[in-house]
């Protein structure tokens, strides 16, 4: 008979007692054992669909999709074919090699995730056949009556039935940074979710009274559930750096044909047997291919999560690396992020005096400013009573344990506990000359808490509470320790304070006191009014210079919270994200899908730089609006909430620390310090590893077209083949590999932070790394025909074929190597530079040249390659011709910095530094 339709409940505009009849409860019995059986098999546990793990067999498969392993793939297949087994199992030697090294690194990041996520089994209170007993919380059912008090989560989404004192942390799923007080009324069915008093959700965590209340959701159909649901809609997006890869590996596929078939067609004029060149063509393209482009590529990328490892930012995969380096957007939840998520007392606003209070968190130290004056502790006697009466009027603790502060309780009665320590009043210290007789506690009804204390046989009561409450429960106001009567207008002026200082993004309290004879007298009657208290969730003291430094590189930073629209702006300013508090705030409810707003909305909405009481559904909305313009959107967040909008970003940035387990698996970085400083320098790898990955592939590219073009040029002017393909494929797979590894771990150009981020949609080869690539590709096959010819020459005079190709295969080997100082930004110095300076590019350089080397001298290596040892006049010769591609790029390099502009300049005078 109950529950027939609980999709079309909003329990929250129903009185307890409709909420019971639907969920045909008995508050005092509860469910029988029968009816929860009937439930659990109709609703299914208490549980949501946990996260799919990404299988080791997947990972693995996730390393071989790229369209240039497939290119390498059928190159391997088809060498064997003709017969080149060395040459095919070369190939995939490479391909193991590569997918081995992604594949463990990605397996180590999802180790280092579920170590950061610790999954519990709670328990629930609960009344059941007219009983309480505790069960799991995978075991309750819609209509169970559920019993919590201070510190228990909430199990389930539940409708509170009777509260008594209740206060709520919702912060992970709403993002309200203080906890909230919760009552029993039905409010309006269009209430939004961060404003249902009435309601409490699975996820959240009760920080002080208790409550019972009756279960309308569990499982997948809570809110909760619904966000872990919507993870799974929301579409991920392939990364830059993946596409640009497999675009160059599709663009070669023409390349490799043309080059083949210019051999072919060169060959067959001449007169060579048609068989014989279609098999030459086959086995050039082949061996041509950039074998150690993936494997660099993929050494780099796990490089690169190593290094942001180390700086406290876990990546989840490899590709996600790079394209930090294109991120143009941050959106930013505020509570934790840009703040320290620890509300402070900023200032008193009393009758005399505003006292501004310095020091943030849980700092002890830290003057009080009145006036002109700068006091450490106050001796104002409004002030200290206004510090004295927070401080007994209070339930927080604070202890000093091992130096460390520990703390417990209310985040503002805590606030309040440390403002008396900056004053010098120590709670303890001061109840034992006020000893505690009578605790009203905090009702949200009237919004107030009020505490006796025995003073001269009499008792002061303490109150605190909202200003609205505690303003129109004064009738008198405390001037310089006396008091006078509060008139209505002046008690209008008080509330216009209150406004103001919430305009100014201050969470605020009222302080008030009375003298009574006896415990027994009522509380909040005729009280005298100290002044306000105004609280600030403090900026973290490093988020403003990154702030700047973000907007120095051109990317935006914006604020995205569920917090108000005061609080927000205030904290934008602070933090300098925006210049002036006189700004434009958008709050959620304006925000829509693309395709239902207007232009000018849109551009609105793309301009902004604070968002307010923002709900799940809006950022998703404005990632999709960034996205449409070309943005590239890195979103940060901890609360079960941010979850869809991290999946969504282009990268996702969860908080290790006090981030949820939903946020922490939906995210593509973690941030294990929870430092919005560290997104910035996650920025910076990103970005230099984009660098690196130009040098590289202009390298590999440009020694391999240098190969094609050495044997291009040979038979176009009817030379014997000046290498051999196997040659080919050894400097691909064990010279260039070396060097190019070595420029992937460059450190990056000192300026690399001052450039506003590259275009999104600009390929890794830009038309003027290919016209590079084409300058570089002709230098250096120009200097191996060179020492072929020379060396034919001397071939006249006794040298034999073998000699021959092995002073070309030695002069293209060392040419690449040399070649590896070409790849120098343009703006940096011909000797000191991201390249000279980085001592894996000498140690590839030394260990390459002793490969090379062994590839002559070693007997059994040198008869597979068909090399033979040359004598000093041929080394002359071969130093001589690979130096000449590196002194004429370096030239061709100076002339460019110095006659052309670079975008982002630099002073020509420091080129030599």
């Amino acid at each position: 008979m109950a529950l027939e339709k609980p999709d079309d409940q909003t329990p929250w505009s129903q009185s307890v007692s409709d909420v019971l009849d639907w969920a045909g409860v008995s508050r005092d019995q509860g469910l029988t054992e029968d009816e929860v059986e009937r439930r659990l098999e109709r609703f299914g546990p208490n549980e949501l669909r946990e996260a799919e793990r990404r299988h080791w067999a997947e990972v693995l498969a996730d390393q071989f999709k790229s369209f240039i392993i497939l290119l390498l793939a059928v190159a391997g297949i088809a060498a064997i074919g003709l017969g080149d087994i060395i040459e095919g199992v070369a190939i995939f030697a490479v391909l193991v090699i590569n997918g081995a090294i992604g594949f463990v690194t990605e397996m180590r990041a999802i180790s280092s995730i579920e170590s950061l996520q610790e999954i519990t089994e709670i328990e629930a209170r609960v009344r059941r056949a007219g009983e309480e007993t505790a069960i799991p919380a995978g075991d309750l059912v819609p209509g169970d009556i559920v019993i919590l008090q201070a510190g228990d989560l909430v199990p389930a989404d539940l409708r509170i039935v009777e509260p008594s004192k209740l206060q709520v942390d919702e912060s992970a799923l709403t993002g309200e940074s203080v906890p909230v007080g919760k009552t029993s009324e039905p409010l309006d069915k269009d209430v939004p979710l961060a404003e249902r008093e009435n309601m409490l959700y699975k996820g959240t965590y009760v920080t002080r009274g208790a409550v019972e209340a009756v279960v309308v959701s569990t499982g997948p159909d809570t809110e909760l559930g619904h966000i872990s649901a919507s993870l799974r809609e929301a579409a991920e997006e392939e990364t830059p750096l993946q596409e640009k890869l497999d675009d160059l590996g599709q663009k070669l596929v023409p390349f490799l044909l043309v080059v083949a078939t210019i051999v072919l067609v060169s060959g067959w004029l001449r007169g060579q047997d048609l068989f014989l060149m279609v098999e030459t063509a086959i086995a050039l393209a082949i061996a041509t291919v950039p074998e150690g482009l993936p494997i660099v590529a993929t050494l780099v990328l796990a490089r690169g999560m190593w290094r942001m490892a180390d700086r406290n930012a876990l990546v989840t995969n490899l590709a996600s690396v790079e394209t930090l380096g294109s991120t143009t957007i941050i959106c930013t939840d505020k509570t934790g992020t840009l703040t320290e998520n620890r509300m402070t007392v900023a200032e008193y606003e009393l009758t005399n005096s505003t006292v501004g209070v310095t020091g943030t968190g849980l700092e002890t130290g830290g003057p009080f400013d009145q006036g002109d004056q700068e006091l450490d502790e106050p001796h104002d006697p409004v002030v200290r009573e206004a510090l004295e009466v927070g401080v007994l009027c209070n339930n927080a603790s604070v202890t000093e344990q091992a130096g460390e502060m520990e703390t417990a309780g209310d985040p503002m009665e805590v606030a309040l506990l440390i403002a008396g320590l900056k004053g010098g009043i120590n709670r303890n210290e001061l109840l034992e000359s006020m000893p505690e007789a009578r605790e009203v506690s905090f009702d949200p009804s009237v919004k107030m808490m009020a505490t006796y204390h025995e003073v001269n046989g009499a008792f002061k009561v303490a109150v605190k509470g909202a200003p609205e409450t505690v303003i129109d429960a004064s009738t008198r106001v405390v001037t310089d320790g006396d008091t006078e009567a509060l008139s209505k207008r002046e008690q209008e002026e008080w509330f216009r304070k209150s406004d103001r200082m919430a305009e100014d993004g201050l969470r605020v309290l009222a302080l008030a006191r009375k003298e009574v004879e006896s415990t027994d007298d009522p509380p909040y009657e005729d009280l005298s009014l100290l002044g306000l208290v105004g609280f600030i969730d403090p900026p973290r003291e490093e988020v403003r210079p990154t702030i700047q430094r973000c907007q120095d590189a051109g990317m935006r930073v914006v604020m995205v919270t569920g917090d108000h629209a005061g609080t927000a702006r205030n904290i934008a300013h602070s933090v300098g994200l925006v210049e002036t508090d006189d700004i434009d705030v958008i709050e959620g409810r304006q925000l829509d899908t693309p395709e239902n707003l207007s232009q000018e909305e849109k551009d609105r909405f793309v301009n902004a730089s604070v968002f307010a009481r923002v709900n799940p559904e809006n950022k998703l909305d404005l990632i999709d609006l960034h996205q449409a313009v070309g943005g590239i959107v890195a979103m940060t967040g901890d609360g079960v909430n941010d979850a869809p909008a991290l999946k969504k970003a282009d990268i996702g940035v969860a908080m290790g620390q006090r981030g949820t387990q939903v946020a922490q698996e939906a995210s593509d970085m973690i941030l294990r310090d929870d430092n919005f400083e560290t997104i910035y320098h996650a920025v910076r790898e990103g970005r230099t590893i984009f660098n690196n990955i130009r040098k590289f592939v202009l390298y590999l590219m440009s020694c391999n077209l240098s190969e094609l073009l050495a044997i291009l040029i040979a038979a176009m002017l009817g030379f014997p083949l000046p290498l051999l393909p196997l040659q080919i494929l050894f400097l691909n797979v064990v010279t260039d590999v070396f060097p190019a590894f070595a420029l992937g771990a460059c450190e990056g150009s000192r300026d690399i932070m001052d450039r506003p981020p590259r275009d999104p949609a600009e390929p890794i080869m830009t038309r003027t790394r290919w016209t590079e690539l084409g300058m570089y590709g002709i230098l250096i096959s120009v200097a191996t025909i060179g020492a072929f010819v020379i060396g034919g020459s001397m071939y006249a005079g006794g040298m034999g074929t073998d000699e021959v190709v092995t002073m070309s295969f030695l002069t293209l080997a060392f040419a690449q190597l040399w070649h590896v100082f070409n790849m120098r930004e343009l703006t940096s110095g011909i000797v000191r530079n991201e390249v000279t300076e980085n001592a894996y590019v000498w140690g590839a350089l030394g260990l390459s040249a002793l490969l090379v080397i062994g590839a002559v001298y070693l007997p059994g290596v040198s008869l597979a390659l068909s090399t033979a040892p040359i004598g000093l006049e041929s080394w002359l010769v071969v130093l001589g011709m690979s130096l000449l591609p590196l002194g004429a790029g370096q030239v061709i390099l100076e002339f460019r910095r110095r006659f052309g502009t670079p975008k982002w300049g630099t002073r020509l005078e420091d080129a030599f530094l």
